[in-house]
């Protein structure tokens, strides 16, 4: 199994996922890692690690998300692995649950999203987002 993280998707991808089956709420987990210093690309705020620049994306984010109907189930510092073998491991996992597709791709191009997103930029070093269905499964 290949593991790649990244900031961004590739363009093929994001259009994959956002022009998949509406089929209502959904839980995305996100697996996140974080750079050791925040890279502003101004140079200001170089005194804070990654994960406080992401810190300033997360409060801000959680407000969007919970605007559109949503709710941050769950965010942790990982802190071990039990079962498997990765490269590195992440930082930290949220589990944020969100209405619909279509509500997430609006938050996602929204202008208050591009507003905040120099904060995630600055502090993220690669992720996984990983889009699940509740209630599938045992």
């Amino acid at each position: 199994m290949k593991v790649e993280n990244a900031v961004f998707p590739q363009p093929e991808q994001a259009m994959s996922f956002f022009g998949g089956t509406e089929d209502g709420p959904f839980v995305m987990v996100n697996l996140l890692k974080f750079k050791a210093k925040a890279e502003y690309p101004d140079g200001s705020d170089a005194d804070l690690s990654g994960a406080e620049a992401y810190a300033r994306y997360g409060a801000e984010v959680s407000k969007l998300v919970e605007g559109l109907g949503g709710k941050i189930r769950y965010s942790g510092a990982v802190t071990g692995l039990l079962l498997g073998e990765v490269e590195d491991l992440w930082d930290m996992v949220a589990l944020a649950e969100y209405p619909s597709l279509a509500a997430f791709r609006a938050m996602a191009l929204s202008p208050e999203m591009q507003a905040i997103e120099h904060h995630r930029k600055a502090g993220l070093a690669g992720q996984l987002n990983i889009r699940t269905k509740p209630g599938v499964g045992f």
